[in-house]
């Protein structure tokens, strides 16, 4: 990447722009660590991490004792998606979250991502989630935030799950012995 580039802190008003203008959810998840990527002090692009939107996830990935480690990469949207831009922002901003953290992310296979970018970022990949439906949601919302009518239902596609572990050696190195998911090889297309 080229010097000028950089990754820093931002707020989450900096990120409704992005996450409601370009991303194709057009809705806001939980945030709590915000990351921006500038280019000659110029923001172009923001990934986010919160609480994952499966309160089950929590506790299934890596057991109980771990499940207040564990945050969602939740939001990755870039400007222009130059190459190179999407890891670079994606491997520097792991390095500023707190440690250590069991961070997962998600492809969504009807948008035709397979994560390649989680993959150059040393992800590891734990399988493909089976698409489903699940309760409607109002106004585009979650479908934890259903419309009371449990019959209307939406469809949820497959995605791919990649889980990143930071911490120091001994940490990472307990956060994989915990993993309740098998690492796989990576899926490509």
């Amino acid at each position: 990447m080229k010097k000028e580039y950089k990754i820093e802190r931002i707020s989450y008003e900096s990120t409704k722009p992005y996450i409601l203008g370009i991303h194709y959810a057009k809705r806001m998840p939980s945030i709590s660590y915000a990351f921006g990527l500038f280019n000659k002090n110029l923001l172009i692009g923001i990934v986010t991490y919160g609480s994952p939107a499966s309160y089950t996830l929590c506790k299934g990935i890596a057991g109980v004792e771990n499940k207040g480690n564990v945050i969602e990469l939740n939001r990755l949207v870039l400007k222009n998606n130059l190459k190179n831009e999407a890891s670079f922002l994606v491997a520097n901003s792991l390095k500023l979250l707190p440690k250590p953290k069991i961070v997962v992310s998600y492809a969504d296979s009807d948008q035709n991502h397979i994560g390649y970018v989680y993959q150059a970022c040393n992800f590891y990949f734990t399988g493909t989630s089976k698409p489903r439906t699940d309760s409607a949601g109002k106004n585009g919302q979650h479908h934890r935030h259903h419309i009371g009518d449990k019959t209307i239902r939406t469809k949820r596609s497959a995605k791919h799950r990649y889980v990143y572990l930071t911490g120091n050696k001994t940490q990472i190195k307990n956060l994989k012995c915990c993993l309740n998911y098998p690492i796989l090889d990576y899926p490509k297309i």
